[in-house]
This record gives structure tokens, sequence and C-alpha cells, in this order.
């Protein structure tokens, strides 16, 4: 028996930590995670069929509909970030649904291109998961989606050990092998992830059905290394993982 899918952005201190993130864009998601998964993306969006799993405030589905997407069928299992994202988009071709991963049903063939940004690893059967969102993609099309990287979700609560002056001497990494769940703090207590390791998630598309077609683990473009140098330290322990795979035409 897996565990029921959770829905930590409903609670109001999480939710207020998140937005208040996002609202200032200092998140490295923002200078990292975003770009990598962008470059995961079909060079054109024109008229696909896009399946945006964990939506959050429905950035990627309107600036998917921007470049010409044909329609998007936006997710998430939080009611408040389905509220934010419906009262900033005006598009009868973005429909958002208020559903977890784990739980939503899709037509076979129905989509052209799925995206999840930062979700799968609250997902307690992500080789579950994998397999209907394989089976949603029409032949050819392709599945990109970001995770927090394993080194990073291994021990739960990982954090940088420091010297007596506060400069980071090393990043500790123990329980790698032992995939599973891992209760952690981000903005409050009780907050569930899944840790796996790299071969979970490629086996995991490979198992699908789906050939992998890129794996990345970016760092700062030369641009934002600039503007906040304090981004080398990301170098040194990669932050994110992502994944692009294709489904044989």
């Amino acid at each position: 028996m897996t565990d029921a899918p959770q829905n930590i952005y409903d609670d109001p201190t999480f939710f207020a930590g998140y937005a208040a993130l996002r609202e200032t864009e200092s998140g490295l998601n923002t200078v990292l995670e975003q770009p990598a998964l962008a470059r995961l993306l079909p060079a054109s969006l024109a008229g696909l069929r896009i399946l945006d799993l964990g939506c959050g405030f429905g950035d990627f589905a309107r600036a998917a509909r921007a470049r010409g997407a044909a329609s998007v069928l936006a997710i998430d299992v939080s009611a408040k970030m389905l509220a934010e994202a419906k009262r900033r988009t005006e598009d009868p071709a973005v429909r958002y649904e208020h559903a977890a991963i784990e739980t939503l049903a899709v037509e076979k063939g129905a989509f052209d291109l799925a995206v999840s940004s930062l979700a799968l690893h609250y997902v307690a059967d992500y080789p579950a998961a994998v397999r209907k969102i394989a089976a949603a993609l029409a032949p050819g099309g392709r599945f990109a989606f970001s995770v927090e990287h394993p080194i990073c979700t291994a021990l739960g609560s990982g954090q940088w050990h420091r010297d007596e002056a506060g400069t980071e001497l090393h990043w500790p990494v123990d329980r790698y092998g032992e995939e599973g769940r891992r209760d952690t703090r981000w903005f409050v207590d009780g907050v569930v992830k899944y840790h796996r390791t790299v071969a979970g998630y490629v086996n995991g598309l490979i198992d699908a059905g789906l050939t992998l077609a890129r794996l990345e683990e970016p760092e700062a473009e030369p641009a934002a290394l600039q503007a906040r140098p304090e981004l080398a330290l990301q170098r040194r322990r990669p932050p994110f993982l992502l994944l692009a795979a294709d489904k044989p035409a």
C-alpha cells in the first residue's frame, strides 16, 4: 500500500512561504531548473497538446500557449495553487484540473508533450506514474521533467556541513541506495518527499517503454553567475536532476 497523495502546498504557512519565494524569483529553480527544463522541450510547441503535471501558478501553461501550443491540461493537487493559476489565466485553451499525479485519469495518446517541474519527488509510486504518463503520450511524444537531485534527497534534510566561520565544507550523502520516503522541513515540518537514485529515475522511464533523450544536472548560466557569484557553490553538488524521454513513433 502506497502513501496517499500529499498536499502540503495548501498549508497556509507553506503556501505563504512558497508564494513569497516565487514572487521574488530568488529560488534556484528560477536560475537553474527553469532554463534547463526549457532546453529539454521541443524547439517548437506550435500545435502541441500539452500535459502539465504539478502546474503551480500556471506559468508554464501560459508560456506554452504563447508559443503556439494547441491546448494545455494543467493539473495540481493544491486548490490554492489552482485558484491563483486561474486568476492569472484568461485562455479557454488552458484547462486547470484539481488532481494528484497519482490519481489523474488521462486518455491514452492524448498528448504530444508532458512536462513536470519539481513535482515527481513528492510521488510515492514513481514507476506507476511514469507508466501512466507514457500511455498518455502519442507516438513520438516527449516527457520532460525535473526533480530535486538524489544527492539532495538521500538524507531528507541534507544541508551543508560548515566550519565555525560558516564556510561550506562539504555536502553529506548517505542512505543513497535506500530508495523511499523522507520526512523533511521546507517552510513547515512534515513535508514528505521520496528519494530515488539516478538509476531509479532513468530505469523507470526505460521500463515504461520510453527512450532516454537527455539527462541534465544544470549549472548557472554565465549571466546568472555574474549577477549572483554565490551560485558557483551549486557546482559542488547539483541541486536538480532533469530528464527527457521520448515515446517511440
